[in-house]
């Protein structure tokens, strides 16, 4: 698992991050949201040991990422995909990762495969687009076969087959057992894989809790009636329905209860369906106004 305790990151008398403590749990897709400036990249580079905190740790699997002797067998990562020299071909730039942690050159092939590159495994990583240099990083996170998976925006210029394919690997991975991490901008894929959420704002976490928990502590009640009586149950349930030809939006009342509330008055109910918020519409209200911009991740405070 990683663990983050007391986690904070200040750069001279700017803050970072504040005060993180949380822990990103094996066998589920932990998604990582945060609006732009929020302190996310800080918190992965601080997992992956590019940059020290400044109080608080954070390790994985119980050890401090730079105390790993070879850290590809226990982390795989991808946070710049564009990270790669270009005159290596994307055999040799993964067998040099191969070699430094120690991993068998057949992987090499193992990996290039399972992302879909075997056919260009020779050819040079400046002629790939977007799309095959994320599949590229993917592999190498893939590479040592590792327990922890670090992934920022793995769905970056892929197209509809690589997203799903993205999607069903993350999935497969985690009911492996192991612990993957996604942060993505994209809410709807995030939402389709992800278990559990982490989102963090302003340095410091708002939530952390079951994917589904996220969407219904942050929302009401809404449910879309349909019937030909809608006045009797506008006359219930007041200010609480909407109502638009012969379908209504109820908002705040259960949808148990608006069928209770019907059958006692004798109306008969042509529809009555929840209407399901999305994370991207809780995550939009939670951290409206709370974006920043700035170079890199640091988090300026406003005036």
């Amino acid at each position: 698992m990683i663990e983050a305790r007391s986690l904070t990151k200040r750069y001279g008398r700017t803050r970072a991050i504040e005060d993180l403590t949380f822990t990103v749990e094996p066998g589920r897709v932990t998604g990582f949201l945060g609006p732009n400036g929020s302190g996310k990249s800080t918190t992965m580079r601080l997992m992956l040991g590019l940059d020290s905190p400044t109080s608080g740790e954070v390790t994985v699997v119980g050890r401090r990422y730079s105390d790993l002797t070879y850290p590809l067998h226990t982390v795989g990562a991808l946070l710049d995909a564009g990270d790669v020299l270009g005159s290596r071909t994307a055999a040799n730039h993964l067998a040099f990762l191969a070699a430094s942690n120690g991993i068998a050159r057949r992987r090499v092939g193992a990996v290039l495969d399972r992302v879909g590159l075997a056919d260009v495994a020779d050819m040079r990583v400046k002629g790939f687009s977007l799309g095959m240099r994320q599949r590229l990083g993917i592999a190498a996170a893939l590479l040592g076969d590792p327990a922890v998976l670090i992934l920022d925006e793995p769905v970056n210029g892929l197209d509809t087959e690589g997203i799903r394919w993205i999607r069903q690997t993350l999935r497969a991975m985690a009911d492996e057992g192991r612990t993957v991490l996604l942060s993505s901008h994209m809410m709807s894929e995030t939402e389709l894989v992800a278990d559990h959420l982490l989102v963090i704002s302003r340095g410091t976490i708002i939530a952390d809790e079951p994917t589904a928990d996220f969407v219904a502590r942050n929302t009401e009640p809404s449910v879309r009636v349909r019937s030909a009586d809608l006045a009797t149950l506008a006359r219930i349930l007041g200010d609480r329905i909407a109502i638009q030809g012969d379908t209504g939006t109820v908002r705040g009342v259960a949808s148990r209860q608006i069928g209770q509330v019907a059958a006692a008055h004798g109306v008969v109910l042509d529809e009555l369906t929840p209407i399901q918020a999305s994370v991207e519409d809780v995550f939009t209200q939670l951290v409206s106004g709370q974006h920043t911009f700035h170079d890199g991740d640091v988090l300026q405070e406003s005036a």
